[in-house]
């Protein structure tokens, strides 16, 4: 039976990564997947971006009002799609998730969905699409990475010019203005970060300086 995954991980753990080479080891057998990504990241426009070099422009980048059964119905059929891998997957609705869950049992496809499972502030309900993602997926798994201080990372953490960030909006993009830095830490050092015992901007200068 075709199944909903659901990858999740701190920010930087490589989802991203993990979801190309997914793509790459089914194309390399001669199947078709369908590769998609929430309008909501903006910061690459149509491309899937990693850390360490390997891209890929998307299939389609939804809307929040977009059906994504009865595009992916279509598109499965007409393209023989194999596969559905989800980027961001953190910013789909709760509505879309079920849609996706629907591809899988109406559709027989797989869908592999990667994402945040929590947001910066971590004081309220955090993602909807992450939040349903739990809910509903045959499968979920976590994509574990490190803190800057070698512990496990769980948590995400905003800094604005070097400054941590408690409070603000789910999505900030870096527009040049300012500098928007996103970092995948462990409780103990945003709890430190949060009551100001450390700070971002002394990092910035040791990661400048290369001092590990």
């Amino acid at each position: 039976m075709a199944k909903l995954y659901f990858r999740y991980g701190a920010m930087g753990c490589g989802k991203t990564m993990q979801l190309l080479q997914v793509a790459f080891n089914y194309e390399e057998r001669g199947h078709q997947v369908c590769v998609m990504k929430p309008k909501t990241d903006t910061k690459n426009g149509e491309k899937l971006l990693t850390r360490i070099g390997p891209e890929r422009v998307t299939d389609f980048c939804f809307e929040k009002e977009d059906d994504l059964f009865s595009y992916l119905k279509k598109h499965i059929r007409d393209k023989k799609i194999s596969c559905v891998l989800v980027d961001e997957a953190q910013f789909l609705t709760s509505k879309q998730v079920d849609q996706l869950m629907k591809v899988t049992t109406d559709l027989e496809v797989p869908v592999m969905a990667y994402g945040l499972r929590l947001n910066f502030r971590l004081t309220d309900g955090g993602f909807e699409g992450a939040t349903r993602l739990l809910q509903m997926a045959h499968d979920i798994d976590e994509i574990k990475t490190i803190c800057e201080c070698g512990r496990k990372a769980t948590l995400n953490a905003r800094f604005l010019n070097g400054e941590f960030m408690a409070d603000g909006p789910d999505v900030l993009i870096d527009d040049g203005t300012s500098e928007v830095e996103y970092r995948a830490i462990c409780p103990k050092c945003y709890s430190e970060y949060a009551a100001g015992k450390k700070k971002g901007g002394e990092i910035l200068k040791k990661h400048a300086a290369g001092v590990k």
